[in-house]
């Protein structure tokens, strides 16, 4: 007889070992799931969203003051003096240059 129980008790600590372990692994398996679904439909609810209007189009530059310019002209002319004295390459001045226009 106790050779029976303990056949019985070992098979019922394995089943009950077995469906615990059944029961968490479909929790898991259910959660994953849950979210991919919530996943999704923050998807389709971007999707669905409407789009936002466009940001209205940039404002053309103001026109250039005379004060403006005549500080330009100046830094044009420095540049010119420094690429005849040799302390410029011609890469250096048009750099500078596109760079004081732009």
């Amino acid at each position: 007889m106790p050779g029976l129980l303990r056949g019985v008790a070992r098979t019922a600590v394995i089943s009950g070992t077995a469906t615990a372990v059944s029961n968490r692994v479909s929790r898991r398996q259910a959660g994953r799931w849950a979210e991919q679904d919530r996943q999704r439909q923050m998807v389709y609810e971007q999707e669905a969203a409407p789009m936002a209007p466009a940001p209205p189009p940039p404002t053309p530059p103001a026109p250039v003051a005379a004060d403006d310019m005549t500080a330009k002209i100046e830094q044009l002319k420095q540049l010119g003096d420094l690429k005849a004295q040799g302390v410029l390459t011609e890469e250096e001045f048009q750099a500078q240059k596109r760079r004081i226009l732009a």
